[in-house]
C-alpha cells in the first residue's frame, strides 16, 4: 500500500492493501478502494464510492457518491480477467455514474480522457473510449465498445448502441438512439438517431471561422446527396481537395473501418 502523508480518508473507509493514493487525495466515509486501484493527486472522492480492479484514476478528479468505478464488466463472458479503466484529469464524475473495465479479447481497456462531465446516472460500459471535454448528462448509456470523440456533448437519456462511433464536436440530442456512427461536428436527434444538421454552436466555440463553417455546410449537402452512395460522394468531395480541417476530420472517419452503418438526415439532401 502507498498512501500519501497528505491524503485525507475518512475513518470508515476501506483501503486495501495495494493500493496508492496520491498527495492531497481526500475520500470521504464509507468507501471501498481496492488493492489494484491508483489514485491521482488532489482527486476528492465523496461518500460511498466504490473503486476496483485495476483502476487508475488521475489527477483533481472529483467523484461523488454512489458511483462505482471499475466493478467486473456487464458481459457473461467476463472470467475474472486482469483488465484495466483508465480515468485521466480534471473529470467530474456525478452521483451513480458506471464505468467497466475492458474486455480482454478488445484490449482490455476502458479509457476516459480529461476535462470531461459525467452527470447523474450515466453508464460507461466495457472497453469504451471517451475523449477529452466530453460531457455526458444525466442516465446516458454508452454499450460496450463505443468510441467518443473530443468535446461531444450528450444530451439526458440517450442511449448508444455497442461498436458505435460518435466523432469530435457531435451533439446528442435528449433521449436519442444512436445505432450508427455520427460524423465529427453531426448533430443527431430522435428514435431512431438522424442527423439533424450540423453542430454549429459547437464549431463557433472552437474558433472555427465564418467562412469554414459555410464550406462544411457545403461539403455536408454533398456528402448526403441522395443523387448516388455516400461513398461516392466522398470521393467526389476528395477529389476537389481542401485546406478545411473540419471537412478533412468528416472524410477521414467516414474512410476509416468500422463496425456500424453512419448515421444520415432523414431524409437525404437534394441541390
Amino acid at each position: 500500500m502507498s498512501i500519501s502523508q497528505s491524503a485525507e480518508i475518512h475513518p470508515s473507509s476501506i483501503v486495501e492493501d495495494g493500493a496508492e493514493i496520491g498527495a492531497n487525495v481526500t475520500i470521504g466515509p464509507f468507501c471501498l478502494i481496492g488493492a489494484k486501484v491508483r489514485i491521482g493527486e488532489g482527486t476528492e472522492i465523496k461518500s460511498h464510492v466504490v473503486i476496483e480492479g485495476n483502476t487508475t484514476i488521475g489527477v483533481r478528479n472529483r467523484i461523488f457518491p454512489q458511483v462505482a468505478l471499475g466493478c467486473e464488466p456487464q458481459n457473461v463472458q467476463y472470467k475474472g480477467e486482469d483488465t484495466q479503466l483508465i480515468i485521466g484529469d480534471s473529470c467530474l464524475i456525478r452521483e451513480g455514474v458506471t464505468m467497466h473495465p475492458g474486455m480482454p479479447a478488445h484490449g482490455g481497456k476502458t479509457t476516459i480522457g480529461n476535462n470531461s462531465l459525467f452527470l447523474a446516472y450515466s453508464h460507461v460500459a466495457h472497453d469504451c473510449h471517451v475523449g477529452s471535454n466530453v460531457i455526458i448528462s444525466n442516465n446516458v448509456m454508452l454499450a460496450g465498445h463505443v468510441s467518443v470523440g473530443d468535446r461531444v456533448i450528450m444530451g439526458g437519456g440517450a442511449a448508444v448502441h455497442q461498436f458505435t462511433r460518435i466523432g469530435h464536436h457531435a451533439f446528442i440530442g435528449g433521449l436519442s438512439a444512436v445505432s450508427h456512427d455520427v460524423i465529427p461536428y453531426g448533430m443527431l436527434n430522435g428514435n431512431p438517431g438522424f442527423l439533424a444538421g450540423l453542430n454549429v454552436i459547437g464549431m463557433q466555440r472552437s474558433g472555427i471561422e465564418r467562412r469554414d463553417i459555410h464550406a462544411v455546410r457545403a461539403a455536408y449537402k454533398m456528402i448526403f446527396s441522395p443523387d448516388s452512395p455516400l461513398k461516392e460522394n466522398v470521393e467526389r468531395l476528395k477529389e476537389q481537395g481542401t485546406s478545411n480541417h473540419a471537412i478533412a476530420d468528416i472524410i477521414a472517419f467516414i474512410d476509416s473501418e468500422s463496425e456500424r452503418a453512419f448515421s444520415s438526415p432523414a431524409r437525404r439532401l437534394r441541390g
